[in-house]
C-alpha cells in the first residue's frame, strides 16, 4: 500500500511583498534561502533518492499555482500506487500525474476544497522529466 513519507514542501501566497516575507523568516526564524528561491530543510531518515527534502517556497499575490493562501505538498513512495488507491476511493485527480526535473506530480482536492499537492521526489535530473 502506498503511503505519505514525509512533508514535500508547504506553499503559501505573500498577502504583498514575497522577498520582504522571505527576509522576515530570514531575520527571525533563520530560514536561508536556496538560489530559487525558497528554503531546503533536509531528512535524512527518508530513502528516496534525493535524500529526504522538504522545499519551503513564498509565491507571489498573483500565483495561479493554488488558489488558497497555502497549499500543502505530501511526499509519497509511489505516486501511481497513490493514484489508483485515491480514485479507486472516489477521490478526484485535479491534475496530473506529471513528470518534472525532481519526481512526479498530481494534484487532488481534499473534502475541504484545498488543493493538495502529491510528489514522489528524485533527485534533480533532466532525465526525470521524461518517466
Amino acid at each position: 500500500m502506498a503511503k505519505v513519507t514525509g512533508i514535500g514542501g508547504v506553499f503559501f501566497k505573500s498577502k504583498g511583498d514575497p522577498a520582504a516575507l522571505a527576509a522576515w523568516y530570514r531575520k527571525h526564524l533563520g530560514s536561508t534561502l536556496s538560489e530559487f528561491g525558497g528554503a531546503i530543510l533536509r531528512w535524512p531518515e527518508d530513502r528516496a533518492d534525493d535524500n529526504g527534502l522538504t522545499v519551503r517556497h513564498l509565491a507571489g499575490p498573483g500565483s495561479k499555482w493554488f488558489d488558497a493562501p497555502l497549499m500543502i505538498n505530501y511526499r509519497v513512495d509511489d505516486l501511481g500506487e497513490m493514484l489508483v488507491q485515491l480514485r479507486t476511493a472516489g477521490v478526484e485527480t485535479v491534475h496530473g500525474p506529471e513528470s518534472h526535473e525532481n519526481g512526479k506530480f498530481a494534484w487532488i482536492i481534499d473534502p475541504d476544497g484545498n488543493k493538495v499537492e502529491l510528489w514522489e521526489p528524485k533527485a534533480w535530473d533532466e532525465k526525470n522529466k521524461a518517466g
